[in-house]
This record gives C-alpha cells, sequence and structure tokens, in this order.
C-alpha cells in the first residue's frame, strides 16, 4: 500500500491493479451508517406513516436507489478512471463540465454540511453550547482529520473503511438485538397508519438519498483488476450500500417511533440508553466519526472532479500532485463555509443539496445507457483525454437526452422553494426518478442510434494501442 496514491485522474494502468470485488463492501456499508443517514429514515413516521409502513418504504427505496448506484460500480475496473470523468464520452471533452461543476458543488455542499452536523453532534454529546470560535475550532479539526485520509487516498481510504464497517455493524446488532427484546409488543413498532403522501416521500427520500451515490461510486473501484467481472462489483456495492443506508435509517425510524417529537440525535440517544444505558453516546460517536470518513470521500470526489474541470481548459500534467493542492483549497473552503453557516444557511444548503439530486438522475441514465447499451464498455482511454478525439468537445446525444430527462421531471419536483403540478396532485410526495430515468434513457438511446461503432472501436483500437506500456 502507498503511503500517498500519485495518481488521480490518469488512467490506472493493469499492472497496478489491485484488490477484491468484497473491499467494495465494507466501503459503501461504513459510507452509508452515519448521522445524515438516521434522519433520512425518520421522515415518513414523523409525517404520520406508521412504523411498518415505514421499514416497507425505506427497504423498498433504498433497493430502487441502490440498484443504480451499484451499476455504476463496475465501469471502474473496465475504464480504469474515476466516475466523473467518464462523462466526457457522453456529453464531451467539454459538454461533462454541466454535470462536473453539478458535482463539485455537491462535494462541497455535502462536506460542509457534515461538518456542521458534526458540530450539533457534539454539542448535544457535551450538553454544552459552543462559542462560534470553539465551533470553528473542531470544523478546522474535523476537515483536517478528513484530510489526512484523502491525501494518502484511494488505499488508505479504503483501510479506514473496512475498521468503520466493522465497529459500525458490531454497534448496530447491539441496537438491533436490544429493541427486538425491549420492543416486542410495542404499538409503536406495530404496522401502525397507512398514508399514501408520507409512504410516497419516504420512498423517493431513501431512493434519492442512495442515488445521490452515483457520482462517486467508480472512484473507488478503479484500482480493482479488470477481470473482476461486473456481477462482482455490482454485488458487493449493492449489498453493502444496501444493508448500510437501510439499516441505519431503520435505526432512525425506530428511534423516532418511540421517542417521536425529538430531534433525531436525541431520540437515538434514548433509544439506545434504553437498551444499554450509556450506550447512546456510543453510538452517536460512532455515527460522527463515520462523518469524518464521509467527508474524506467528499473531498477526494471533490478533487478529481475539480480536476476534471482544469483538464477541460488545460492538460494537467501532474495530476498526483495538483490532486494534493486541490485537496487543500477545498478543506480550506468547506471549512470556511462551515464556520459562517449559521441556521439559515444550513437550510439552504439542505435545500440546494435536495435540488442537486435532481441534477444527476438524468445523467445517471445516460452514463448507464452508455456504458451498458450503446457502447457495451468499449472506450478508449486516450481519447477521453484527447479535446480533438473521436468524442468531441460537445456531445449533442448526451446534452439533450440530459435535458428532456431534465424537464420531464419538472412537474414532478417537491422542494421548499417549488412544487409541480403532480406533485401537488399527489400531496407533495416527489415522483420525478421514476419520470427522469426513462425519459433521459430512451432519449440517449434512440439518439445514439445514428453512431457508427464499428468504426468507432476500430479507431479505439488503434488510439489505445500500447496504452499499458505508455502507463
Amino acid at each position: 500500500m502507498k503511503l500517498i496514491e500519485s495518481r488521480s485522474i490518469d488512467y490506472v494502468p493493469l499492472a497496478e491493479r489491485h484488490g477484491k470485488g468484497w473491499h467494495l463492501w465494507p466501503i459503501w456499508f461504513a459510507g452509508d451508517a452515519h448521522l445524515a443517514t438516521l434522519a433520512t429514515g425518520a421522515i415518513g413516521i414523523a409525517l404520520g406513516l406508521g412504523f411498518g409502513w415505514s421499514v416497507i418504504a425505506i427497504l423498498a427505496g433504498c433497493a430502487l436507489g441502490t440498484l443504480f448506484m451499484a451499476s455504476h460500480s463496475s465501469q471502474g475496473p473496465e475504464l480504469g478512471l474515476p466516475q466523473m470523468i467518464q462523462s466526457r464520452p457522453q456529453f464531451g471533452y467539454r459538454g461533462a463540465l454541466l454535470v462536473w461543476l453539478f458535482a463539485l458543488v455537491t462535494y462541497i455542499g455535502y462536506t460542509v454540511f457534515n461538518e456542521v452536523l458534526f458540530g450539533v453532534a457534539v454539542q448535544d454529546l457535551t450538553g454544552v453550547h459552543l462559542s462560534q470560535t470553539a465551533l470553528a475550532v473542531i470544523f478546522a479539526l474535523f476537515t483536517l482529520a478528513a484530510l489526512l485520509f484523502a491525501v494518502a487516498g484511494y488505499d488508505m481510504i479504503h483501510k479506514a473503511q473496512q475498521v468503520m464497517a466493522l465497529v459500525t455493524v458490531l454497534a448496530l446488532l447491539v441496537f438491533s438485538v436490544g429493541v427486538i427484546l425491549i420492543g416486542h409488543g410495542m404499538p409503536q413498532l406495530g404496522m401502525g397508519k397507512w398514508l399514501v403522501t408520507p409512504f410516497l416521500l419516504q420512498f423517493f427520500a431513501a431512493a434519492g438519498y442512495q442515488l445521490s451515490w452515483s457520482i462517486y461510486v467508480s472512484d473507488y473501484s478503479r484500482y480493482l483488476p479488470r477481470d473482476i467481472g461486473v456481477k462482482s462489483t455490482f454485488f458487493w456495492t449493492f449489498t453493502g450500500a444496501f444493508m448500510g443506508g437501510a439499516w441505519t435509517m431503520l435505526v432512525g425510524d425506530i428511534a423516532i417511533a418511540l421517542f417521536p417529537g425529538r430531534e433525531i440525535v436525541g431520540a437515538v440517544m434514548a433509544t439506545s440508553d434504553h437498551i444499554v444505558p450509556g450506550f447512546g453516546a456510543v453510538l452517536i460517536v460512532l455515527s460522527s466519526l463515520s462523518l469524518v470518513t464521509i467527508t474524506t470521500i467528499n473531498l477526494y470526489g471533490g478533487s478529481l472532479t475539480m480536476l476534471s474541470i482544469i483538464d477541460s481548459f488545460h492538460h494537467v500534467a501532474n495530476p498526483g500532485r495538483l490532486r494534493l493542492i486541490t485537496l487543500v483549497v477545498l478543506g480550506v473552503i468547506c471549512t470556511w463555509l462551515s464556520v459562517i453557516a449559521g441556521d439559515n444557511v444550513q437550510k439552504l444548503i439542505e435545500n440546494l443539496l435536495s435540488v442537486l439530486i435532481y441534477l444527476f438522475t438524468p445523467w445517471t441514465a445516460v452514463n448507464l445507457v452508455d456504458f451498458f447499451f450503446v457502447r457495451h464498455g468499449h472506450y478508449s482511454v486516450r481519447e477521453i483525454f484527447n479535446p480533438d478525439g473521436i468524442y468531441g468537445k460537445w456531445n449533442w446525444r448526451g446534452i439533450t437526452a440530459y435535458f428532456v430527462g431534465f424537464v420531464a421531471m419538472v412537474p414532478c419536483f417537491s422542494t421548499p422553494v417549488y412544487i409541480g403540478p403532480i406533485a401537488k396532485m399527489l400531496g407533495g410526495a416527489d415522483v420525478s426518478m421514476l419520470v427522469g430515468l426513462p425519459v433521459a434513457a430512451v432519449v440517449y438511446y434512440i439518439a445514439c442510434r445514428s453512431l457508427d461503432l464499428d468504426a468507432e472501436r476500430a479507431h479505439i483500437a488503434v488510439a489505445d494501442a500500447g496504452l499499458e506500456a505508455g502507463a
């Protein structure tokens, strides 16, 4: 294992590939098991949905969102490239800037949200209202800890997530067994009331939350051997993300069912302390530590996306060194934003991130259709980095499909600033994902029927000749 990763957006040659398929399980299990996920699982029951129905909504929603998220995982071993740089064949050398800019804002927004949430957890655990200066110090230390793992890079992130996954599984097992023992016969944990709108809200909240991981996935599978196979990468990514997300959401669901009216951290602590005195603090500390490693993943992905943006205008000659510089820049920006983020700004960030999820739904459809049904995994690594290559600067097919899919979703939007007519008919439930995914997918597939794929593959064979020797 290298102390500091030397690569970034550049191709990982086969000689440097390493790891096993199961290594994807802990990175996505631990990636989903943290404080923000707890809150996602409490949406339906907080709106009056019965506990049993909210469980069904969480499990079904997580399954749907993770299905698409995990499908991106096999792109890493096949191409040996990070997730977002792979958008060039669909959108063009510069057309991909559209999704990269959205991705960069997402990485920064989630990092700021995690830092502020960590500060809230510290105050809840200590019972002390911290001054702005004290919070600034906590945010700086939080960012520094996340940066250390991000600087070390791919291998260290995998190792850290393996440790976090093991500890978190043990803690969740204690919680789950305890709930089974103390919760038997409790009416709060029965099926409860069926309500259509809260059920849909919980279902799509869980699905959208899992889908939002799509922009990260192959960043953490690109060093795996190419022959590891689609089934293996999909299985380990899906089971890790689904179990981590659904299990943690169910913890939040149970906590609010037993202690309605409390905020999520307090409810989880009260439920855990009811199982084993003092266990609440342990569970929240673990969930807070998971925020550090997930912030590492945000900073790591953000640096790769920033490098992709820079590379669109100026070839990055030394991407490994520049990765370290962009990490520091992102760390400073995120810490500064966290320090100045009051309650209103924090709410704005939450609203912004909910909108950004809409922006990645049509991208997911276009990217997956291109990989599995149009080009079937055949791409030229060299042409992806060639501004005058076969993928063009602006690819009308991907851009058109993206915007058509996005526009089709608008009537279904349900946000604090806009509620579409279909969402109003459904009582505020947001079903935009079910519209955007198929519309963008079908439009892109039809647009690609004019592609001469045989000629493209012949060009790829010539363009990538000697790729491994030159890597």
